[in-house]
Formats: structure tokens, sequence, C-alpha cells
């Protein structure tokens, strides 16, 4: 019954409404069929094995028993990036990620964020001013004329990458997304290939950019986390590329799918989208109930147990495969009242929407302002927009799930 309740999530013909399947799901708690991962989908029970040290994010930790059906969606070991801290136990996690977050936020560089809303701002109001420019207001493709380019622009300024290189990481990010995604159709051979490719060319990539930083090193995190010295010594090479790269692609993918999974959403509740054109500041509690409703992160397969750990009743043995469905957990009647509801106002929004725990979203602050202005400004200055399809088209990725194309059409674009 899991492994059937589980293809089907995975199933790109449930992609736009997986949600009624997380709730059969949730019938019981800790499920497991004997020989694929243990599945945990209530919102407490997850909540906790993402604060208990004896869960694993380590994929080497995972039994080599073969008992995963779905397949082991580990990356390829001996490529030129190794894993980066969000694949890592304490103490390395834990010592990789106080030395990114030094340049990134609280409390060495508090002001960081908050200090790059004009910025945000501009890139924000360009990008629509763009759409005005080409004059079809009869269709406008929201994730590639908006929701993709504002995040991966962002995420360059940040990072030190020269914008006009996204054409070539562009590629790459999307393979090494896909590889998260545990598609039992997938030819693993092809995949591996694939994964790996693009892990030595976004590798070299970055390894060229981080030399040049060591000899000129600039305002940007990429020089700091390349020259930084503080009190856990310096980033090795290796540490300094896949942090990079980590910082990179979750920098952008995870907040492309917000953006446009909110947007659809706030038109389909026209409503809320009225209510936001007239109270930008209703963009905050907005943000926070679309992490619930419609989370850009919606399950995390490779988890391990480091020791027998009970939940729910169910004993999960040392070194078993563990998924956690957090946009199950976010549907929770258990946590949430009327949870299928989208409820801006709702009062109490302790979503898993950005993980829990020490793998909590790294760049959560920058992604829920990007997300904020983006939506506020969409809602203020598009007069009577409407969807052009729905159900749009989904991406392929169960795991990072959002819209591929958001194809919609509006009457006009006010100043």
């Amino acid at each position: 019954m899991t492994q059937a309740l589980l293809r089907e999530i995975i199933d790109y013909a449930n992609r736009a409404n997986p949600y009624p399947l997380y709730e059969e799901l949730r019938k019981t708690p800790v499920s497991h069929d004997g020989d694929g991962p243990y599945v945990v989908s209530t919102y407490y029970d997850i909540h906790s094995l993402l604060h208990d040290p004896r869960i694993s994010s380590d994929a080497k930790n995972l039994k080599a028993t073969g008992d995963d059906l779905l397949g082991d969606q580990s990356d390829e070991e001996g490529t030129t990036l190794p894993p980066s801290f969000l694949k890592l136990d304490p103490p390395d996690h834990d010592r990789l990620r106080r030395m990114t977050n030094r340049p990134f936020g609280p409390p060495h560089a508090p002001h960081r964020v908050h200090d790059m809303r004009d910025e945000l701002g501009g890139l924000v109001s360009g990008l629509i001013d763009g759409i005005v420019e080409t004059g079809q207001m009869d269709r406008i493709d929201l994730v590639d004329q908006f929701a993709y380019p504002f995040p991966v622009s962002v995420i360059c300024r940040l990072l030190g990458i020269p914008r006009e290189d996204e054409p070539r990481f562009h590629v790459w990010a999307e393979t090494l997304a896909a590889s998260l995604d545990p598609d039992p159709d997938a030819d693993p051979t092809q995949r591996g290939k694939g994964s790996m490719d693009a892990r030595m060319e976004l590798g070299m990539y970055l390894a060229g950019l981080i030399e040049e930083r060591r000899k000129n090193p600039g305002d940007d995190m990429l020089s700091q986390l390349a020259t930084a010295d503080g009190p856990d010594g310096a980033m090795t090479t290796m540490e300094a590329l896949s942090t990079s790269a980590l910082l990179l692609i979750a920098g952008h993918e995870t907040t492309v799918n917000l953006i446009t999974n909110g947007m659809l959403t706030l038109l389909r509740h026209p409503e809320a989208l009225e209510r936001l054109r007239n109270d930008p500041d209703l963009a905050i509690p907005i943000v926070e109930e679309l992490l619930r409703y419609e989370p850009p992160v919606q399950l995390l397969p490779q988890r391990t147990t480091l020791s027998d750990v009970e939940v729910a009743g169910v004993t999960i043995p040392k070194g078993a495969s563990v998924w956690l469905m957090l946009a199950s957990g976010n549907r929770d009647p258990k946590r949430f009242e009327n949870p299928d509801r989208f409820d801006p106002d709702r009062k109490d929004i302790q979503h898993l929407g950005l993980g829990s725990g020490i793998h909590s979203c790294f760049g959560a602050p920058l992604a829920r302002q990007e997300a904020q202005l983006a939506l506020s400004e969409l809602a203020r200055r598009l007069e009577n927009p409407r969807l052009l399809e729905d159900p749009p088209q989904y991406r392929q990725n169960s795991v990072l799930r959002g819209p591929r194309h958001l194809p919609i059409a509006c009457d006009g674009i006010r100043p």
C-alpha cells in the first residue's frame, strides 16, 4: 500500500494535485511495506524527526541492502563536488553552516538581506516593465518572464556570479535539481552520468571564479567564502566549491516555485489577490500561508536512522531509509484547522515549508523577502490578471514541485 501511494505521489499524472494522496497517506502516520522506505506523513511526527539527532542527512549511513524499491537517490561519490553541508551531519554540518552564515546573516552580517530590499524592488519593477515592453498582455509566461529571472538575478548578485553566465549554469542546475527527484522510472545509469557531468562542469566553473576572487576579492559572498578565516578556520577549496554550488542552486530553484505557486494560488483566490493589491503588508502572512498551503519543497526522501527510533508506535530500525512528507504534514488536520483552505488570516502558521531543525532553509529570510516583494508588486501592477491554463504545466520534479510555465493574461500594467 505504501509503495503504491508513493508511486502515485511521484507519478507526474498527479503533480497538479497530490494532496488527496497525502490525505490517504496520513491514515497511517508511519507506513512501511517491508521492502521500501519508512514514510512519515503527519505534522508532529515530521517536526519531531527534523529535530532528532538520530536522523541523519548523510546518505553514507543508509544500509546498502537495496531495500528501497524507488532506488538510492544519493549523489555519486568521487566527483569534483563533495556533499554540501545540507547532506552532512554535525559537527561537519554545523561548522560549514556557521562559516557560510558569517557573510550572510546575524550576528556578523545582520543587515545583508535587509539592505538588498531596494535592489530587489528595482529588479521586480524592471522585470514587470519588461513585460510591458513586449506589448503582449494576452499571454504572459510568469515563470519565464518573471518568477525565474528574478531570484536568479538576486543570487547572482549576492554570490558575485556574472548574470550573463546564467545560460551556462541553468542546465547544470536543472540537471542537479532533477537528481533529487525519486523517479522509479528514470534510467539510473543515464541519470547518474548526467548528474556527474553537471557536477563536474559546475565545479570547474565555480573553481575558476573562486580562484579569481582569491586574487581580487570583492564584497560578494563568493569572495568571502573563498578568503574568510574566522574562528572555524578557512574553507578548503572543495568546501567553498560545494557551498557555493548549494547556494547557487538552492538560492533560486525553491524561490521560483514559491513565487509561481503563490501567484497561481492568488489567481485561484481573487479575493485574496484584491486584498493584497490594496494592502501590501498582507504579503507577509500570505507568504507564510503559501509556504504551508503550497510548499516549494514537498518531501525529503534522503534521511537515515542512526539507531532504532520509535515513531507513532512503529520502530524504525537503524540504517533505514526515512521519507519525511513535508507537504502532507502542512495539511494535517490534527495540526491545522481546515488545512485544505487557503487562509491568509490564519493565526498560527508554524509550517514545515522551510523545514525545521538544524537543516532549516538557510536562505529563508531572503526567500521570504523576494516572495513578498514579487507577489505584492504583481498584485498592485497587473490589471485584471487571469489564468489561461488551470492546472498549468508542472515541472517533472516531485520534490521541488511547481509549474514549469504559468500562462496568464491581463488587461494592462500599472506604472
